[in-house]
């Protein structure tokens, strides 16, 4: 048993050795992945010599990165195919391999070192996934929903859809559908069960898959090379044809005051610099393709086209309003993450949490996914108003991560201000109703 738990190890350092030297002989093939996700206490460390530091909504992943979550965290990644990887409070992912091989199939291999994660892959034809646990790795090459979760000595992966091959000591154990693999992690030993026992997360896990479910759109590829982030596209805005331009995309609650910079903040990556990192729960796609344009009688539209950005530095910006001025990259050194938080913002009404008041031009920040049943007639009511009311049906998302750690720093600070100087900044900014979304 010793002998052969240490060819295994040997076996994994050298699997392990050669797929990082791949991956530094192709940089230019690096990819970046979304954190789709960042609810309660969610950590990252970026690789930049500062160790973990306050994640938030829309973060570009790349190869090399950890994400952590506390106890009361909860974090998801998005893969270019609309595949998620979900973590549950307590846990620690490793992002080992992101890459691409010489074929186009794109190479994605996490490690899960504590807690709970979820993974729902979509099978696209290009995709191979593996997660890691322990001394073992699962493999995932066709459609599957599974979640896997570490305990100090033994583990479990349990199939609620397809089927899954995992690599262990023990030896190959495939898992179908409806099982559960139990390992014992100190004596190397496993077993399947013919069922799957309930756990407190899977609810927020099969919420999360039927948003993304019942908003993403089959004709994404008309406006986006990826699926990822097109499904909040169309929960948060709609397209309208705009003379002159064709199909574009607005937020809902966006009026004439408002402009696609005004909540996000700049994060630091080695090797490529500051780039734009989008506060709003829609803000992925649009700020890495595409153009932002400034239509009169609109306001700002996001215009489809052009090439992917990986690590987008500065999206695209067209026909900008006089005095506007294009968001600059900080010339600070060093692996900082820096906020910028202008616009409006949505906020509690009473003693419910869930009861707020969503003002014209915070565009989306702070109202959690499918948590309203359509957001165009409340938009419609912020731009003849200047707000809306209304009650959530789950707990606010994208706002509680962004004030707290990365909220209220105006466009020509450097510091970051405490999450009661964020809301504060943020509803003392000007809010103008009118204009906008058709």
């Amino acid at each position: 048993m010793a002998g052969r738990k240490a060819s295994f190890e040997l076996l994994l350092v050298v699997t392990v050795t050669s797929l990082s030297a791949l991956s530094a002989l192709a940089d230019s093939q690096a990819r970046v992945v979304r954190l789709g996700e960042a609810q309660g206490d969610v950590r990252v460390d970026r690789n930049t010599g500062q160790g973990y530091e306050k994640a938030f909504l829309n973060l570009p992943i790349t190869q090399g990165m950890k994400i952590q979550t506390g106890d009361d965290g909860r974090a998801s990644l998005e893969l270019e195919d609309g595949s998620t990887l979900r973590l549950t409070p307590d846990s620690v992912l490793e992002v080992p391999q992101l890459s691409l091989r010489d074929s186009g199939a794109k190479v994605s291999t996490f490690h899960l070192q504590e807690g709970a994660a979820y993974v729902n892959f979509l099978g696209a034809k290009d995709s191979e996934l593996t997660l890691g646990f322990a001394h073992e790795a699962i493999a995932v090459n066709q459609v599957a929903h599974l979640r896997v979760e570490m305990g100090d000595t033994d583990a479990e992966v349990a199939v609620f859809k397809g089927a899954v091959q995992i690599a262990a000591p023990s030896g190959t154990v495939e898992v179908g559908k409806g099982k559960t693999a139990e390992f014992d992690l100190i004596n190397d030993k496993h077993k399947l069960v013919s069922e799957i026992a309930d756990e407190y997360y899977d609810s927020w896990d099969r919420q999360q898959s039927q948003y993304q479910q019942e908003y993403s759109s089959k004709s994404y590829s008309s406006y986006s090379p990826y699926p990822y982030g097109t499904s909040d596209l169309n929960y948060y805005g709609s397209f309208f044809n705009a003379p002159g331009y064709g199909d574009v995309w607005q937020p809902y609650f966006a009026g004439a005051g408002w402009d696609p910079f005004m909540n996000g903040a700049w994060a630091f990556y080695p090797g490529s610099g500051y780039g734009w990192v989008s506060g709003y729960p829609w803000g992925w796609t649009p700020y890495h393709y595409g153009s932002w344009n400034f239509l009169p009688g609109y306001g700002w539209v996001w215009q489809p086209g052009g090439a992917w950005m990986g690590y987008n530095t500065l999206p695209i910006v067209a026909n900008a309003p006089v005095g506007f001025i294009r968001p600059q990259a900080p010339t600070i050194s060093g692996g900082r993450v820096l906020a910028v938080n202008k616009g409006p913002v949505t906020s509690q009404v009473g003693k419910s949490t869930n009861h707020v008041q969503i003002p014209n031009n915070s565009a989306g920040l702070g109202i959690p996914r499918g948590g309203v049943a359509d957001l165009r007639d409340l938009s419609h009511t912020a731009q003849q108003k200047g707000f809306a009311t209304t009650t959530f049906h789950t707990g606010p998302t994208g706002l509680a991560a962004w004030l707290n750690g990365y909220g209220g720093q105006n466009s020509g600070g450097n510091s970051l201000a405490s999450e009661g100087q964020a809301a504060n900044a943020s509803h003392s900014s000007p809010g103008h109703s009118g204009g906008g979304h058709r």
